[in-house]
């Protein structure tokens, strides 16, 4: 069982080249198991994305640290930092960012690729995942020739193929309909029970953060277990 910790963290920015900070994120302490499910929510521009990025290691915080079992992941070196971003964590992002030059098959085993596993053990994995979500006729179709809402199972089944402890999953239904963001959330939910990961995902729709096990809300930069009316 795997723990996501951040501690202490700080994150400030400045504003328009100036001396002046803008302190986006005030000293949050969260912890995160693996196996269990996590919203955070908050209004728009009040750090959630931040905070991913840094819990992801995609980006530094002004003070403090994340820890992923106990080892700071911002003293990782270069090479421990690509491993470790590239096998225990997966990313879901509100844009897909599929490279458009890929088809369907070659954006989801690129993942397992760079870890080094053979290409046909990729090829038969990303086979029985498409099968999975549906779009096994999609195999060698290209980005641009897929709606958004598969495009985005084809960025989760790239994010999940290494089977990774956590699942970061920043406002991933923001730029879907209502019936394609359920399926994308039902999805997300399905893999994370089937390989036990932790899934940590931002949102502003409420009929996603009610599916969660935990729910924080992110105000002012202080980040909060939020109590649910159900």
């Amino acid at each position: 069982m795997s723990y996501l910790v951040g501690k202490d963290l700080f994150k400030n920015f400045y504003i328009d080249f100036s001396q002046k900070e803008l302190s986006v994120l005030k000293g949050i302490n969260v912890s995160f198991e693996q196996g269990k499910t996590y919203a955070i929510i908050g209004v728009s521009g009040s750090g959630k994305s931040t905070l991913m990025h840094l819990l992801g290691g995609l980006d530094y915080p002004t003070s403090g640290s994340v820890l992923f079992d106990n080892q700071d992941i911002f003293k990782f070196t270069i090479l421990e930092k690509e491993k470790f971003l590239n096998t225990k964590l997966g990313f879901v992002f509100q844009f897909h960012h599929l490279i458009k030059e890929l088809n369907v098959l070659e954006n989801i085993i690129l993942m397992g690729l760079i870890k080094g596993d053979q290409r046909i053990k990729c090829i038969n994995r990303a086979k029985d995942l498409l099968k999975k979500v549906g779009m096994f006729e999609k195999i060698n179709s290209y980005p641009t020739e897929l709606s958004g809402g598969q495009q985005q199972r084809v960025a989760i089944l790239r994010a999940i193929f290494n089977k990774p402890s956590f699942l970061l999953a920043d406002e991933p239904t923001g730029d879907l309909d209502a019936q394609n963001a359920q399926g994308i959330v039902d999805l997300l939910i399905n893999c994370q029970k089937e390989w036990g990961m932790g899934l940590i995902i931002c949102t502003h729709d409420k009929a996603v953060y009610k599916k969660m096990n935990h729910v924080y809300r992110l105000n002012e930069g202080i980040l909060k277990l939020e109590n649910l009316v159900q």
